[in-house]
């Protein structure tokens, strides 16, 4: 179990060079954007445009600020993507395109190489305990807006928008949010080498 601070996140350019991106954890460790097998980052979207190809990759986003985003996935109808959303799952190498609704955003990014990784992402409300049971490959906590008690060795506190990392071998988790907001909780699964 360890926690990545907001403050000490990677931040680099987008692929297509159209903004930048606050890369929060990657596996292996050091990967490039095209040999990652995991890849979770945010980024701030400041004007429409189309998004980057990662051919092989699935990815999930999920507006984590601003007033949203309309995505045209080729192939589907237009998404629209507000921070009360959930998470939307789509192929990383299908042409998308995306439109402002109200101004600039901040998303969340989930990105598992297909084949390798497959990931599942979650938001929940901050109330109340919330229940982390990790599963049988990697679990990550993201807290939006709030921040969260975390039960270590001694009490650590989750800020809004730092990231505690979890391995299957870790025990069941009761968090105790404090102030609002939500959290995401993205799991990440490797896959047999046949698929």
């Amino acid at each position: 179990m360890r926690i990545l601070r907001a403050a000490g996140y990677r931040v680099m350019p987008w692929k297509n060079g159209g903004g930048t991106t606050a890369e929060i954890a990657i596996s292996p460790d050091g990967a490039g954007l095209d040999d990652f097998d995991w890849r979770i980052s945010m980024a701030r979207v400041e004007t429409g445009g189309p998004f980057s190809s990662f051919v092989g990759v699935d990815r999930t986003l999920a507006v984590l600020e601003g007033d949203g985003i309309v995505l045209d996935i080729a192939g589907r109808p237009p998404a629209r993507l507000t921070a009360a959303s959930a998470p939307l799952s789509f192929p990383g190498d299908v042409r998308t395109g995306a439109a402002l609704i109200g101004g600039p955003i901040t998303d969340l990014n989930v990105m598992t190489r297909r084949g390798r990784f497959s990931h599942a992402v979650e938001r929940l409300p901050l109330q109340g305990q919330v229940e982390i049971v990790p599963g049988d490959g990697t679990t990550i906590v993201l807290p939006v807006g709030g921040s969260i008690k975390v039960p270590m060795d001694s009490v650590s506190l989750l800020g809004p928008l730092d990231a505690l990392i979890l391995a299957r071998t870790n025990p069941e988790l009761r968090l105790e949010p404090e102030g609002q907001g939500h959290v995401f909780v993205i799991r990440l699964l490797g896959l047999a080498a046949n698929g």
